[in-house]
């Protein structure tokens, strides 16, 4: 009997949105083949303080966000969450 072990990838970066820095958190599970990160970040807008959490796949050799009805300061991200995701992907 052959056991693999498929890592899983977790990590958090600081980025800044509007003047403020936000902590947003990524995880990817290896347990799905397919490509596909969540990614969440504290809502501070919410008077309880929820998080916004969402959902990145890898489409035509890009990460793209998936996931609808996203405040429009998540979506201006995109293409640093994107950077981010493969900068990761490229030291691990």
């Amino acid at each position: 009997m052959k056991i693999t072990f498929n890592k899983n990838i977790q990590f958090t970066r600081l980025l800044k949105v509007h003047g403020r820095l936000r902590e947003f958190n990524f995880r990817k599970a290896n347990a799905h083949a397919n490509g596909v990160f969540t990614v969440d970040v504290l809502d501070e807008e919410s008077p309880m303080g929820n998080r916004i959490i969402f959902k990145m796949e890898l489409k035509d050799n890009e990460w793209k966000i998936v996931t609808n009805g996203l405040p429009i300061w998540v979506l201006e991200k995109e293409a640093t969450l994107r950077e981010i995701i493969a900068e990761e992907l490229s030291t691990n």
